[in-house]
């Protein structure tokens, strides 16, 4: 009897852009560890010169997290490129078959919009590596923001591109959208890209020191943010009336979780935003801003991630597609919910909690509710590798189930 060794990752579609996303996510999980821990005067981030000075003459703890930070970084990062490059030549492929031309005349031509998202996440993945691993980057950064600017307003063309294509195709038409079908918040992937290329459009807005290039970054991360924002709470709407006449698919069942990282993303950007404002426009905040809005981003995160799980729960999900025999890359929407929170949470505690000077840092408290963050971080390393091994190591009698 022939046995088959195909990987379901042979059956590729555009979601497989998500397990680029992860990676990504992972590796910034990893950078919130320097972020908060390591000292970094002068600048709002750490780099280079500050981590080696931290892991040269700090305690040994320190230097253990140092250790485990840029390793994960280093390692999560060249996952992150490998599947985005795997991705963007599957894809060119992709392009010329009848899958993709069924999938551009169906619901699920928003999936595309994964490619967008995971570009934006690689550049925002590029820019860590050189702050963690480039000596002496501070000191030319201000030629690289407009750089990376660009590369942020190529990518959000692409997004828009993208997105002008399927709504016109729908809205013009008439009976092409099928309504049925909706049941998932599988819409929101064009809100996710538009928030991943806001918030790194953003990052200039909180670290650069030229007015100019601050004020550019404000107003473009602005408009990307806010569109971001409309597109998801409007696709958000129809979704859940879909889902409350048919109930929710259950392939895309995680997608009700995508509202997670979309918040975190856009609250990153708000704070980037809030910064370039103290620092350059002398527009000053209160003391637990930081507090009011990562706190309300993290209320509605846990009640999405309570609704996700939910669901999840109650249709097996599991069962069918992280234990069973069934396969799907959709299942990697469930790594960005649990990065999204786990960054949320370093946040909250260090910007929110420490910074309105609610807990100590580095005390008790402070470590009880960074373990929850940890917690996350590593449930998302786990659930990473088993998706990969599911479906990118060939796999005896197992047949994968093609997006929808």
């Amino acid at each position: 009897m022939h046995v088959s060794q195909s990987r379901p990752a042979d059956t590729w579609s555009p979601l497989y852009f998500l397990a680029s996303v992860g990676a990504g996510g992972l590796a910034v999980t990893f950078f919130m560890f320097l972020m908060f821990w390591v000292p970094h005067p002068g600048q709002p981030v750490p780099v280079f010169e500050d981590i080696m000075g931290a892991f040269t003459g700090g305690a040994l703890p320190l230097k253990a997290a140092i250790l485990i930070a840029v390793t994960g970084i280093a390692g999560f990062a060249i996952l992150n490129i490998k599947l985005l490059v795997w991705n963007i030549g599957r894809y060119s492929e992709f392009r010329t078959t009848d899958r993709y031309t069924e999938l551009v005349n169906s619901n699920g031509e928003t999936q595309l919009l994964a490619m967008p998202l995971a570009l934006a996440m690689s550049v925002n993945v590029g820019f860590i590596l050189g702050l963690v691993f480039l000596p002496g980057l501070w000191s030319v950064v201000e030629y690289l923001f407009p750089l990376a600017m660009i590369a942020f307003g190529l990518i959000a063309f692409i997004a828009f591109r993208q997105i002008g294509g399927f709504l016109g195709r729908v809205l013009s038409e008439g009976g092409v959208f099928d309504v049925t079908a909706n049941n998932s918040f599988a819409q929101l992937l064009p809100a996710f890209a538009l928030s991943m290329t806001a918030v790194g459009m953003a990052a200039p807005a909180g670290l650069s020191t030229t007015p100019l290039t601050v004020g550019v970054a404000l107003i473009v991360s602005i408009m990307l943010g806010t569109i971001a924002g409309l597109y998801a709470l409007v696709a958000a709407i129809t979704a859940f009336n879909s889902m409350l006449h048919h109930g929710t698919s259950r392939e895309s069942a995680p997608t009700l979780m995508v509202v997670v990282p979309i918040l975190t993303v856009l609250g990153i950007m708000t704070m980037r935003q809030e910064h370039g404002l103290h620092t350059t426009f002398d527009a000053h905040g209160g003391l637990a801003d930081n507090l009011l809005l990562t706190t309300t981003i993290l209320a509605i995160q846990i009640v999405f991630l309570a609704l996700g799980l939910l669901v999840l729960r109650r249709q097996k999900y599991a069962d069918a597609y992280l234990r069973g025999d069934g396969n799907s890359a959709g299942a990697y929407a469930l790594v960005c919910p649990g990065v999204a929170l786990s960054v949320m949470l370093q946040f909250w505690i260090n910007k929110g909690l420490v910074g309105a000077g609610l807990i100590a840092k580095f005390g008790v408290a402070y470590w009880s509710l960074t373990s929850l963050a940890v917690a996350s971080q590593v449930a998302m390393i786990v659930l990473v590798l088993v998706l990969n091994h599911r479906h990118f190591s060939g796999r005896a009698r197992v047949q994968p189930v093609p997006a929808e």
